[in-house]
């Protein structure tokens, strides 16, 4: 009963700090925004903790956090081949591979009527279509090594990427391009200096978008064939040997990255658009 107490308190202490947080005159700085999130993981941590101690759960059933950072720290050589096949290898290739693809195709379509009628249409119903039933099929076709992974990761983040893409090129008014026009500013000069800076915000809101989709994408396609590593694979192994605490370490070493790519984009955002208005009210 003391450590139900002690949990509570502890909550209940880390939810006045984080509202006291918000509230203060120092809400806007950067430490606030990064101190907020960081004690509210912390709270969530120290809950999981106390409450599988606490009630006796079995570490088969959900690992306390100790036990995963344990494993986490006894396998990083491991988690790191791991971090090499899944994100450098699939994913982020991937994800690369589709992005370039999207906006190529998304200027062709800016350019053909007809593949505007066309392809978006037929670009939103392969985006419904369910990705474990894509994935052992690419997999049939590209082979059990990244390509496949790779291949699955880009057709998860094409039409995201290239629906942004599109909405932002005629994101431009008429006046803006009735002005080009009296400068003699031809298709591709508007283009370059009109057209794809005004839509910056949305080729970034689908590259944000993407990054998820990336890591995501490659982890479900190691279900279906993959050499001896990477984190689908491991996750889909711990689970049948009922090494729970390793697969809790996968989850973890995905979370990391999938959050650092986020950021790594979103920062890249803030420079490239950081005349846009929305850039502007976040600072």
């Amino acid at each position: 009963m003391i450590w139900i107490i002690g949990i509570l308190v502890f909550w209940a202490l880390a939810w006045a700090a984080n509202v006291r947080l918000v509230h203060s005159a120092y809400a806007d700085t950067t430490a606030v925004r990064i101190a907020v999130p960081v004690l509210f993981g912390i709270t969530i941590l120290v809950l999981w903790e106390g409450l599988v101690r606490g009630f006796g759960v079995s570490q088969i059933i959900l690992p306390p956090p100790s036990q995963v950072l344990v494993v986490f720290a006894q396998s990083t050589d491991l988690l790191w081949v791991d971090f090499v096949q899944t994100v450098l290898k699939g994913a982020l290739r991937g994800f690369l591979i589709g992005a370039c693809a999207a906006f190529v195709v998304a200027l062709l379509i800016d350019r053909s009527v007809f593949l505007t009628r066309g392809l978006l249409p037929i670009g939103n119903f392969v985006a419904a279509l369910p990705i474990v039933g894509v994935a052992p099929i690419l997999v049939n076709w590209f082979g059990f090594d990244w390509h496949s992974k790779a291949a699955v990761v880009v057709v998860m983040v094409f039409f995201p990427i290239l629906v942004n893409t599109v909405q932002g090129l005629r994101e431009t008014d008429a006046m803006q391009r009735d002005l080009m026009r009296t400068y003699a500013a031809g298709y591709f000069q508007t283009l370059l200096k009109l057209r794809i800076p005004a839509a910056m915000p949305f080729i970034f809101n689908g590259l944000k978008i993407a990054t998820t989709l990336a890591l995501i994408g490659a982890i479900v396609a190691e279900y279906f064939g993959s050499p001896t590593r990477g984190m689908g694979f491991r996750i889909s192994t711990g689970v049948g040997s009922l090494s729970i605490d390793l697969v809790w370490a996968e989850i973890f070493v995905s979370a990391l990255v999938g959050s650092a790519f986020y950021g790594v984009v979103a920062w890249i955002e803030k420079r490239v658009t950081f005349w846009h208005p929305s850039q502007r009210q976040a600072k």
